[in-house]
């Protein structure tokens, strides 16, 4: 890290912002979609295909936010020795540094984080059954995602459902084939995309009595 070097531009906060929120509802209409297609000859139940895409995302999201974590402590504690801003100043400039510069990010190193949270998750097939490597692609794409996501202020992250609460209509929509007469809800197809507390955009979940 070279923080005293001259900065690259400035990253545009509300195109950013608009181009990762296109990029995540990309990922949802259609790589999601892929991953599924790829699944699918491994896992003949539709249900659980689902649900290894949904905690794929949410284990993506849990660690890209770890990484950047680990990240921005390093950039920050080189930037501070010649930053002679504000705290204000210095985390603006923290973040647009870790922006422009993505090779700070082992996404490597999470994706294999994810696969074998993957693998312990009792929801989910035994590791013998299906090999989740398959959808590493689908699981880098959401891992480089959720890292660029972190560099806005305030960050973008994803809610985290449980399987049984109640249904949400201001954060979910229900899948097609859901009993909408249901209240609660079954399982998570896709996680809403939230800001600040605030659903920027709805994710799916299917509703079942």
């Amino acid at each position: 890290v070279r923080p005293c070097s001259p900065p690259r531009p400035r990253r545009c906060g509300a195109s950013y912002r608009a181009y990762l929120i296109s990029r995540y509802n990309f990922l949802y209409a259609k790589e999601r979609l892929d991953a599924e297609n790829i699944l699918r000859p491994f896992v003949c139940d539709m249900e659980t295909v689902q649900r290894i895409i949904y905690v794929a995302a949410v284990e993506s999201f849990r660690a890209a936010k770890m990484a950047f974590w680990k990240v921005k402590i390093n950039v920050k504690d080189t930037f501070a020795i010649c930053h002679k801003a504000g705290p204000a100043s210095l985390e603006a400039a923290v973040l647009d540094y870790i922006a422009c510069h993505k090779d700070l990010y082992d996404v490597c190193a999470s994706v294999h984080e994810v696969v074998c949270a993957m693998n312990k998750n009792p929801k989910l097939p035994c590791p013998g059954e299906v090999d989740y490597l398959v959808i590493s692609c689908f699981i880098r794409e959401l891992c480089c995602l959720a890292f660029s996501m972190q560099t806005l202020i305030p960050a973008l992250d994803i809610a985290f459902g449980i399987d049984g609460e109640f249904f949400n209509r201001g954060m979910y929509y229900r899948s097609f084939d859901s009993d909408f007469t249901a209240p609660f809800v079954a399982y998570h197809v896709w996680p809403a995309l939230i800001e600040d507390g605030t659903v920027i955009v709805k994710g799916e979940v299917v509703t079942k009595k």
